[in-house]
């Protein structure tokens, strides 16, 4: 028997659970920690970009020159090596496919931005060669031609070189934009030429008349739906006669263009540089060629990389280690708050093998383009 029972060895009752009482809900606090973050995070970037104007901007009072005006957007000068001299050769850069549309959100287009960067150079006596950096499979007709003018009547002018630095593609558009420059570096192993013209359009009729859709057209001439892409049958012979006429027209224009450029260049180089070769036009049929190809034509002037070029833009400028230098489009807070605004220009979105973005081809546009990056 257990000793510590009571009298009687009935055990004393257990006390009773103690109540349990559930918690009250507390009501949900108004903190607005979301909002206080999201505050904090703006007010963060707007003083750096508010401290990055001033900075350029004192950069701009020190060096005079150092920035243009353009309506509302500047261009700053950046020092890619500095080689502790007074003379300068600036860096510009044909990136990608040629064409008229803006390069972002409200910017300037490529031959805006070529254009500025061009004007920005002649205003400056210290800049003394340009070094165009050529990274392109080429594009519109239009745009690659505005571009060629540029570059020719900023030499005529300012009678300062500029030398064409081929990256590993500087066909067709890329070529023709290279054309005028007073010195062409390639390396052995870039792709260039492809010279020629291309209008690029698909019919899709057979598609609508399997889907049951039939367009309804009116036209005030037999020739207004000219390479529509809903009409049924063959392209009319006289309507095929025009179209090669005017590519012909163009493509002789390109082959001008290089002929005139070469020959220009190959002058005020007096025989240093490479002449073009008697059999060069058998060669502009449209098809690519390696950069040690084109030397052999005389398409370029020399193989080499960007240090080659460098070394040449110094001999013919008569200079010795130059700084190196580029613009580039200030981002100020018109261009933090335009990234949120409405981008009328649709963006490229089709990507191809070359790493590069690539629109689609518009219909009845001419296009100086490499046929190995057409979708």
């Amino acid at each position: 028997m257990d000793d510590n029972l009571p009298p009687g060895g009935v055990p004393p009752p257990l006390p009773p659970p103690p109540l349990i009482r559930a918690p009250l809900p507390r009501r949900a606090e108004k903190t607005g920690r979301g909002w206080k973050i999201l505050a904090i995070c703006l007010l963060v970037v707007l003083g750096i970009v508010f401290v990055t104007n001033i900075r350029f901007g004192l950069h701009s009072l020190v060096a005079p020159g150092r920035a243009i005006q353009q309506g509302e957007q500047p261009l700053d000068e950046v020092i890619l090596e500095n080689n502790l001299s007074d003379d300068k050769i600036a860096i510009v850069e044909v990136e990608g496919i040629i064409a008229s549309s803006p390069l972002g959100r409200g910017g300037r287009s490529m031959v805006e931005l070529v254009q500025d960067q061009l004007k920005t150079a002649s205003r400056d006596p210290k800049v003394r060669a340009i070094i165009l950096r050529v990274n392109s499979p080429g594009g519109e007709v239009l745009a690659s031609d505005e571009i060629y003018n540029v570059i020719a009547d900023f030499q005529k002018t300012t009678k300062k070189p500029v030398i064409a630095s081929m990256g590993s593609l500087a066909a067709s558009g890329g070529y023709y934009v290279s054309a005028p420059c007073r010195w062409i570096v390639a390396n052995e192993m870039t792709i260039t030429g492809s010279i020629g013209v291309i209008m690029h359009g698909y019919n899709y009729r057979g598609l609508m008349n399997k889907i049951g859709v039939r367009p309804e057209v009116f036209k005030s001439g037999k020739f207004k739906d000219m390479l529509s892409g809903d009409r049924e049958g063959e392209i009319p012979e006289e309507e095929r006669e025009m179209v090669q006429e005017l590519i012909d027209e163009t493509y002789a224009k390109f082959t001008n263009i290089v002929a005139t450029g070469r020959d220009l260049a190959n002058k005020q180089n007096k025989g240093s540089g490479r002449a073009l070769a008697p059999d060069w036009s058998e060669f502009a049929d449209g098809r690519i060629l390696s950069g040690k190809q084109a030397l052999k034509l005389g398409f370029v002037d020399e193989l080499g990389d960007f240090r080659a070029a460098v070394m040449r833009a110094e001999e013919l400028a008569q200079v010795r280690k130059a700084n190196l230098i580029r613009y580039q489009e200030r981002f100020g807070l018109e261009n933090f708050f335009r990234i949120f605004g409405k981008n009328e220009t649709p963006s490229p979105s089709v990507k191809i093998d070359l790493g590069l973005d690539f629109p689609k081809l518009q219909l009845g546009r001419l296009y100086f383009i490499a046929p190995t990056t057409l979708p």
